[in-house]
């Protein structure tokens, strides 16, 4: 089976995608000031990204064992079946090391973003009014970037529900069209089988009859019979394995 025809390469061309734009995605997060309603909704997709990725990971390794089980039945080797591990562990790997990256740069954030709050909790009798609006305002603006953070979640996670369901969809379709390879190749050796049969069933006739002309001949007509029957048994043997 062909590279191009092998789920396995279907599914991880599909992945590789995934972490590329991960990767491009985390390297603009590391760009963007810490606690900014852009970073904490970058931080929000950049982890959603991770887990669906760690998902469809898990799932072609699943698949692997599997096809480890018996894998001359799926055409491959023990020496394919390895490097299939290798980049399912890399690709791990990878998504691991941004998952951590964004965890730890979101602790660091709320870490800071605590204190600040605590710093604005502080009583001050110069500028009551001044903090109670400031204080209000950060209020608005936190809670339009909790909303903001959740809608573009939901769209990431509807994004991520088509992706996955387009690409079960094309990992049926190349099992079906296995599934028909193989039936197909199975009707042409029962086919071959039934011929095999027919021509042992017509050269053991023919023998049968040169053993009866056999012992009605002379030695000349016998010899001369058996030249006719070689001749014959070439013409037979063109006819049904050349053409």
């Amino acid at each position: 089976m062909s590279k191009a025809q092998d789920p396995f390469y279907i599914v991880k061309e599909e992945i590789q995608e995934s972490i590329d734009k991960l990767q491009s995605s985390f390297h603009q997060w590391e760009r963007i000031p810490p606690d900014t309603g852009e970073q904490v909704n970058l931080t929000k997709e950049l982890l959603a990204n991770c887990e669906s990725i760690e998902w469809k990971v898990d799932e072609l390794d699943k698949a692997i064992s599997v096809a480890a089980r018996d894998p001359s039945w799926y055409g491959i080797d023990e020496a394919e079946l390895e490097k299939r591990r290798r980049w399912t562990s890399t690709a791990r790997t990878q998504v691991g090391n941004v998952k951590k990256a964004v965890v730890a740069g979101k602790e660091n954030g709320n870490t800071a973003s605590a204190m600040r709050r605590e710093l604005m909790s502080l009583p001050n009798s110069h500028q009551p009014d001044r903090s109670n609006q400031y204080i209000a305002e950060d209020n608005d603006d936190f809670i339009t970037s909790e909303s903001d953070r959740q809608m573009l979640l939901i769209k990431q996670q509807d994004k991520e529900l088509d992706e996955l369901s387009a690409s079960v969809e094309r990992i049926g379709g190349v099992g079906l069209t296995i599934h028909e390879e193989l039936l197909a190749h199975e009707k042409i050796i029962d086919e071959l089988g039934t011929e095999m049969d027919s021509t042992t069933n017509r050269l053991d006739f023919v023998q049968k009859k040169v053993a009866m002309v056999m012992k009605k001949a002379s030695a000349k007509g016998q010899f001369m019979m058996i030249l006719f029957l070689l001749v014959l048994f070439i013409i037979l043997f063109i006819l049904v394995f050349f053409t």
